[in-house]
């Protein structure tokens, strides 16, 4: 995910919607409705679903935002009501990127647009191509391909591939794939990277692409290189 463009706040929300136009006037901030309310968004787009919504549920509007068309390249993060392992697991199942713990307020969502700039700050990968093999991606358009066939990624999912891609045959253990992400280490479970990485994978395997992705057993994650 780049910088995001567009944020999508639940249209309950007004006086936050107010605040992050005032404190962010480079961003386009825009309220939440149903999926089929939800218009064209410019990407990229970070959508925040509230746990218990006023229309349907949380859950229930990131599987519809999943299913539509203009919600399908959104960044997800549900922002959760106890915050249990049980919600974290559901949320990431219904097709969210991530999570916050709620309530959600303007402090916890600026913290969390922080955390991701720094870490485009410092560690994102510069725009141009990266490859492995015939896995090739193009950064400016956001875009991975498999011997030129292009394969779709969630933001998420993007991201942590192009970060191993540049960092190849180096092993990052969860906590560092969190923070590179420009997540909250507090609040991100170390096994939602397994989740991220596990759908990474299925995308690839979908596409015919192979997996260079190995899991190092009480480490974390590598990328081998490929021979073309």
């Amino acid at each position: 995910m780049h910088r995001p463009s567009t944020l999508l706040i639940p249209s309950e929300r007004t006086s936050l919607i107010s605040e992050l136009t005032r404190s962010h006037p480079d961003l386009t901030v825009l309220p939440l409705d149903l999926p089929d309310q939800l218009g064209e968004p410019e990407l990229p787009a970070w959508a925040f679903v509230d746990w218990i919504g006023t229309q349907m549920s949380g859950l229930e509007l990131c599987r519809q935002l999943r299913d539509s068309r203009a919600g399908r390249d959104l960044h997800i993060t549900i922002v959760l009501d106890n915050g249990d392992s049980e919600e974290r697991r559901r949320a990431l199942k219904a097709g969210a990127d991530d999570y916050i713990a709620g309530p959600l307020e303007l402090d916890a969502l600026v913290r969390r647009l922080d955390q991701y700039q720094c870490a485009n700050g410092k560690g994102a990968p510069p725009r141009g191509r990266l490859a492995n093999g015939e896995l090739s991606i193009d950064l400016a358009a956001h875009q991975l391909r498999y011997r030129g066939t292009p394969i779709p990624l969630r933001p998420n999912e993007f991201r942590l591939l192009a970060h191993f891609m540049e960092h190849s045959n180096q092993v990052f253990s969860r906590i560092a794939l969190i923070e590179r992400l420009g997540k909250d280490e507090e609040a991100i479970d170390e096994r939602t990277v397994d989740v991220w990485v596990g759908r990474l994978r299925r995308s690839l395997a979908a596409h015919g692409a192979p997996d260079p992705l190995r899991t190092v057993r009480a480490l974390g994650y590598v990328m081998d290189s490929i021979e073309s």
